[in-house]
């Protein structure tokens, strides 16, 4: 671990901008080489310091690098750079894109169409199962509030593709879920339920092909209404 003492350089950032650029700031160090994962950042007064901002700011850039799993902040330890980040390196993207709402959907359609086409030849009967279940729940969900399940829905799929050099970046897919989530406002359960049906049906089938065909109906779906900042 490097000394924390050890004079760093980074970019200072203007009073006037937001923490966006205040984390842009701090990935930077991880980026240049500065820092390596696992080393311990400076400490608040000195980043207070270093990037001339105030306590909000650089408290809220510190929250959402932590969210993202960028940095983990232990009591009376410090904060540090997450261990794993260098084979999570969607997380750093994430980092500095988490305020791009089209390039974090268009990125998750990218991800999860690669994903469906090897769970449709390695997911399970056990995996294929708990698809059907998070089915059954949106489908009796009488609040609207089936997030999680949804969520659920395309985790499964993700871990079912059974790949470890992707395995890094299913966290990051979920950082985007979140995200793309939180955005919407009204849903429509009986098209989500049409949907995943239709991508358990071919996955269940083992057909790479219509598992593709309706994972991209669902997402491009998803992505229209998103990005037209309709309700979906």
């Amino acid at each position: 671990m490097k000394d924390p003492s050890k004079k760093i350089n980074v970019e200072i950032v203007q009073r006037h901008t937001l923490s966006k650029q205040v984390m842009e700031s701090i990935v930077q160090l991880l980026i240049s080489g500065q820092l390596k994962p696992g080393d311990r950042l400076p400490t608040e007064m000195e980043l207070l310091e270093i990037l001339d901002v105030s306590r909000p700011v650089l408290r809220e850039a510190l929250s959402s690098l932590e969210s993202l799993g960028v940095i983990t902040r232990k009591t009376r330890e410090g904060t540090f750079f997450n261990n794993k980040i260098s084979s999570h390196p969607f997380s750093v993207m994430l980092a500095l894109a988490h305020d791009n709402l089209q390039a974090l959907v268009e990125a998750r359609m990218a991800l999860e169409l690669g994903l469906i086409t090897m769970a449709a030849e390695k997911i399970s009967e056990e995996e294929l199962a708990r698809l059907k279940q998070t089915i059954d729940i949106i489908e009796n969900c009488q609040d609207g509030n089936y997030g999680e399940a949804d969520m659920e829905f395309h985790r499964i799929i993700a871990l079912s593709a059974d790949n470890p050099i992707v395995e890094g970046m299913i966290d990051s897919l979920i950082v985007t879920l979140v995200k793309i989530n939180s955005e919407i406002k009204v849903r429509e359960p009986e098209r989500t339920v049409r949907h995943h049906t239709a991508i358990y049906e071919a996955l269940a089938n083992r057909d790479p092909f219509e598992a593709f065909h309706q994972m991209y109906l669902h997402l491009d779906y998803v992505r229209q209404k998103v990005l037209k900042g309709t309700r979906i």
